[in-house]
């Protein structure tokens, strides 16, 4: 399949709304939680006012000139949150996308683009169940600390 990844333009992080809801992982045979779930305080954090901040950085993957999939990353106090200086990385593709290695390349790009504005690392969370953890793993990120549902993952960039 043939795919761009690209900057994000600031016409389109109104698309980051989809993105968190499709990076919402939701286990086999349990129903998806309504949209509405993104407006919840501890999730709007990954797209409320994004853009505004320095450290915002957002990629999209596009087939067809259709965007079909998002990786962002901010400083925010997250679920995976290390501390003030750690971006916190969210990706998600459309369903049909995935599995087809769209995500480990842009997952690669943004982990290329912080390492040359000079981050020393990235962080993310991940349910444990999640498909996802693997592709982490082959990009470089490392489990640093756990509980009962997720993991939380570093990836150092030097």
């Amino acid at each position: 399949m043939n795919y761009n990844i690209r900057t994000l333009s600031k016409g389109e992080y109104s698309l980051l709304q989809d993105f968190l809801y499709e990076a919402i992982f939701v286990p086999e045979g349990v129903p998806a939680p309504p949209k509405s779930i993104i407006n919840q305080p501890e999730l709007q954090v990954y797209i409320a006012d994004f853009g505004k901040k320095k450290d915002d950085i957002g990629l999209a993957a596009e087939v067809d000139n259709t965007v079909v999939g998002s990786v962002w990353a901010r400083i925010m106090n997250d679920y995976g949150h290390i501390d003030n200086d750690t971006p916190s990385i969210a990706i998600s593709l459309y369903k049909e996308y995935r599995g087809r290695g769209i995500g480990t390349s842009m997952m690669n790009e943004i982990l290329n683009i912080l390492r040359e504005r000079g981050y020393k690392q990235a962080s993310l969370s991940v349910q444990k169940a999640n498909y996802a953890v693997k592709m982490y793993l082959n990009v470089g990120f490392e489990i640093v600390d756990e509980n009962e549902e997720e993991y939380i993952m570093l990836c150092r960039l030097r």
